[in-house]
């Protein structure tokens, strides 16, 4: 036997070397096709050390089973969203003794399903059927886009459908009546509203809990510790955007109800907790007293609906406060013998408001309402 023998194989053409004593080879052509990677791809891992270099013999280079083994374990990386400097990073470290077993099993655990929805199939008809029975390609094609949708291989009339709840959200909507455009491009704004809420969760909790599994390749026990922190934070950011939601609906809804009904809307306030208005001191008790329409429509113009009545209080408030200085400023003039009143000079000046309110002195000294 010579020293190089190519023996063809159905795993790959495999070398045997009398340097190698025996141990098995892939030309590159053979580890490309095995390893589902480019040769163009083997070579550039190569070049940036994520690869080691494979034995020469003769003019043939020549790879084995380690080097199937960690393109193997690249690609499962790269999936998992690491970076090929990061990935680097974790092969040196294996390299060095530090196991991976710890890190992928944080890498599982992160990349565990974030909810417990099962996906189904729906057939187009179905879908049609469920939005209506009016057959609107063009939607179907935007659901896609979305990923609400997925289309399923090898045919054209059945979808994949990742979300069921959202998409019987959809179903809903369009029931009560909002248009499918109206639907997906709320969906599109909502979307990014969420992705940058998860975005901060994720940046908060890399500064304050796990900065210290970041700064090198985590040990087994260390990539342990990690993942069963991920497991208890895991429902708090479910948790919180539900609680934060929640209240918010529970505010604006009450709100926006008395924006568009404005006095159709009954005074009794909502359940739980409401917007902070303005309160009456406890002794107090609060009277109606009736206002010219065209007064209430002119102040809802200017402030909205839901200020009308923090408007009007602050607006008396403040007369009843310019009239009180009016009289404290009559009282001093008099008593120095300054007063202009015999002039019918004003004394007072309206409030700004738009009320018409205001006083002036008639000639014999006594208030006169503009």
């Amino acid at each position: 036997m010579s020293a190089s023998t190519w023996v063809g194989k159905s795993e790959g053409r495999r070398v045997t070397t009398a340097s190698d004593a025996g141990q098995g080879g892939y030309r590159i052509e053979d580890l490309s096709r095995l390893s589902g990677t480019t040769v163009r791809t083997i070579r550039a891992y190569t070049d940036r050390g994520l690869l080691p270099k494979p034995e020469r013999h003769g003019r043939a280079n020549v790879y084995d089973d380690t080097h199937l083994e960690r393109l193997r374990r690249i690609a499962e990386l790269l999936e998992r969203g690491y970076t090929l400097a990061s990935i680097k990073e974790l092969l040196a470290a294996w390299d060095s003794g530090t196991g991976l077993g710890g890190v992928l099993g944080l890498v599982g655990e992160v990349d565990r399903p974030w909810s417990d929805e099962q996906p189904v199939r729906i057939g187009l008809p179905e879908l049609i059927a469920a939005f209506g029975g009016a057959a609107d390609l063009s939607a179907v094609e935007e659901a896609l886009q979305l990923g609400v949708l997925e289309a399923v291989a090898g045919t054209d009339d059945e979808f994949e459908v990742p979300s069921p709840r959202e998409l019987a959200v959809a179903v809903e909507l369009h029931t009560a009546g909002v248009p499918l455009g109206a639907i997906t491009g709320h969906l599109r704004e909502l979307r990014g509203q969420v992705e940058y809420i998860s975005e901060r969760f994720l940046e908060f909790t890399t500064e304050y809990v796990f900065p210290r599994f970041l700064e090198r390749p985590p040990s087994d026990a260390e990539a342990a510790e990690a993942a069963a922190l991920v497991r208890r934070l895991r429902p708090l950011a479910q948790q919180t955007v539900d609680a934060e939601l929640a209240r918010a609906m529970r505010l604006r809804a009450t709100e926006h109800v008395r924006r568009h009904l404005g006095d159709a809307a009954p005074d009794t306030p909502a359940a739980g907790p409401a917007a902070p208005t303005r309160q009456a001191p406890p002794q107090e008790t609060p009277v109606r007293v009736p206002l010219p329409a065209s007064t209430v429509a002119a102040v809802r113009a200017l402030v909205g609906p839901a200020a009308v009545p923090e408007f009007i209080a602050a607006a008396t408030d403040r007369e009843i406060a310019a009239r009180r200085m009016d009289t404290l400023a009559s009282g001093g003039a008099a008593g120095d013998g300054s007063s202009d009143r015999s002039t019918g000079k004003r004394a007072g000046t309206g409030t700004g408001t738009g009320t018409g309110t205001g006083t002036q002195q008639d000639s014999d000294g006594r208030d006169a309402a503009d």
